[in-house]
């Protein structure tokens, strides 16, 4: 037997304010689309928005449905619009920010498990790591250099 041990290093920003002008920028993309979630059932509105390399901006927010599985996650919604509309681009920086309609959201709220494995396909396809952020509604914000940071133990494609 061997013991593997695992260890993820994140940068955990006080506020908003703290992040460069740039990502600062980006958040703001994000909290704009978390404005136009469509989340009736959740009351849990997400907004992302990504930086492709050609300076392009992609945002997405949940969008859900009366049927669960049909809903998508503004992560999501946002790669899978960049990977359609511009295919050839990479994807280097993604902002996400989430809000209850219910409470105040002052904790940094992650991608969920299908986000995260959704995203790593993407740094896999592109063999570049995603910088990703992520807030609630106010508070903290933390980075991850990386997608691994966040789901080490990812499935990909080369065991299929």
């Amino acid at each position: 037997m061997k013991e593997v041990k695992i260890e993820t290093t994140l940068e955990i920003y006080d506020d908003y304010n703290e992040l460069p002008q740039s990502i600062q920028a980006l958040m703001q993309s994000a909290i704009d689309a978390r404005n136009n979630a469509y989340a009736p059932y959740s009351k849990f509105n997400v907004g992302a928005a990504i930086l492709l390399d050609n300076n392009e901006v992609v945002i997405g927010s949940n969008q859900e449905n009366a049927c669960y599985p049909s809903g998508l996650c503004a992560e999501r919604t946002a790669i899978y619009y960049a990977g359609a509309k511009y295919p050839e681009a990479k994807i280097l920086k993604m902002a996400i920010t989430a809000s209850s309609q219910n409470q105040v959201t002052d904790q940094p709220i992650p991608p969920c498990g299908s986000c995260r494995q959704s995203i790593a396909e993407y740094e896999i396809k592109q063999d570049l790591q995603i910088e990703i952020y992520f807030m609630g509604a106010k508070g903290k914000v933390v980075k991850s250099h990386s997608l691994a940071n966040l789901l080490p133990l990812l499935f990909e494609n080369s065991v299929l």
